[in-house]
């Protein structure tokens, strides 16, 4: 049996907090610093992140992307980051041909630069910055069957030991965290982290029932409340679809309270 690299759905944590050490980010820094020790290195990385739409999916194709700040309001030295991972024209175009394949257009992008997505938790797992990575976009619009579709696109590139990160976040609504402790806010995340992690990790529940409750995410208990707007979790759906030769259900890779609601993070190996 061919070996496969992992799939992972990361959480990214809010913008460049986790490199600054920030106290309500250490389970996430610590889960990131830690990770690959879990896998074999990949010979290349394709990540997905929420900071990204555009009208059709689209490849950063740049062999020496920079970093693209898309975050305001933080100290200057955050704005002084570099993390030199090359691109992979090659691979680019690989990607290209395999989700034009598979119905939809697509488009090289170059000069636009690793969002903060990418390169704040790629600074954590692999801080040498010595694997080639791309980007792929998300597709504006947000509709989540699209975007299972277009990770299944995705999934041949395991076999080539390429590993696929989603990079969002399982609960993103900004004016519930800048809220603080709001018992009522938390009682809502809760219940709908409970659906999301019982969907992708209860041995029993079959792919396909996966797949009809993630693109109807918006049906789960106070799905809107947790994600006013999608972004940040379509990562996940791209994932799922991506992992569609792996069997049975997804590991639960994080679990933990981050900013005061509760956060996951899935794998999906063989």
């Amino acid at each position: 049996m061919t070996s496969l690299a992992p799939v992972l759905f990361l959480p990214h944590g809010g913008g460049p907090m986790p490199l600054l050490g920030d106290p309500a980010h250490q389970s996430l820094i610590h889960f990131l610093q830690t990770l690959p020790a879990h896998y074999a290195k990949p010979d290349s990385i394709v990540l997905i992140s929420g900071h990204w739409e555009t009208a059709v999916p689209s490849v950063l194709a740049d062999p020496n992307p920079s970093l693209l700040f898309d975050y305001y309001g933080f100290p200057p030295e955050t704005y002084r980051y570099r993390y030199p991972a090359p691109g992979q024209p090659q691979l680019a175009q690989q990607v290209k041909a395999l989700v034009k394949a598979g119905g939809f257009d697509c488009k090289f992008v170059n000069d636009r630069g690793f969002d903060h997505g990418m390169f704040v938790p790629m600074m954590l797992l692999y801080p040498e910055a010595d694997i080639p990575c791309i980007q792929l976009s998300l597709i504006k619009g947000l509709n989540a069957a699209e975007h299972i579709r277009l990770g299944e696109c995705l999934a041949p590139l395991r076999a080539q030991n390429i590993m696929i990160i989603g990079s969002g976040m399982s609960f993103h609504n900004l004016q519930a965290i800048f809220a603080g402790e709001q018992p009522q806010y938390r009682a809502a995340s809760d219940q709908f982290d409970a659906w999301l992690v019982t969907t992708l990790s209860d041995p029993g529940s079959p792919r396909l029932a996966q797949q009809q409750a993630l693109e109807h995410w918006d049906a789960a208990p106070h799905a809107r409340f947790c994600h006013p707007r999608e972004e940040h979790l379509l990562p996940l759906h791209v994932c799922f679809g991506a992992a569609k030769d792996s069997a049975g259900h997804a590991a639960v890779l994080f679990h933990e309270s981050l900013m005061g609601h509760k956060v996951a993070g899935f794998g999906w190996q063989q």
